[in-house]
């Protein structure tokens, strides 16, 4: 059954840096990175999402949560056709320990390790690494 998957994501910011996690897709044979976050379950807010999401993957609570805006993300992921509403926050992560770490390894609920690292924006753009979801980019200039 196809559906619209509404998800919550946030945007650590390090000096010119944001933290991601990276992706891989075997089809498109393309590594692309998106910020953290995930599902918003039903009778959830995005910002309560998105506070489960990082307390989850990072074990850190979120200070300073601003909502930046909302994307519109329709894709196609190993093969598989996607539609996402993605509601963009910023926030300062409490557990300032992790702005010391380059990288990390951060299990998934579903058992899955993801590399999330700090990488700049800079790196970004036509013809670099690819940032998903699409207009976060320009969301974030």
């Amino acid at each position: 059954m196809n559906h619209i998957r509404p998800i919550a994501i946030c945007v650590f910011r390090n000096n010119d840096r944001i933290l991601v996690f990276e992706g891989y897709d075997s089809i498109k044979n393309e590594t692309y990175y998106r910020p953290l976050g995930g599902g918003i379950e039903f009778g959830e807010s995005g910002e309560a999402a998105i506070r489960r999401e990082i307390m989850e993957e990072l074990h850190s609570e979120i200070e300073e949560l601003k909502h930046l805006g909302f994307l519109e993300n329709i894709f196609l992921h190993n093969g598989k056709a996607g539609h996402e509403i993605v509601m963009v926050y910023d926030g300062v992560l409490k557990e300032s320990r992790l702005y010391e770490q380059t990288e990390m390894e951060v299990v998934e609920a579903n058992g899955e390790v993801i590399r999330v690292l700090w990488k700049s924006l800079h790196e970004f753009g036509d013809g670099k690494s690819i940032l998903y979801p699409d207009g976060l980019l320009e969301l974030l200039q």
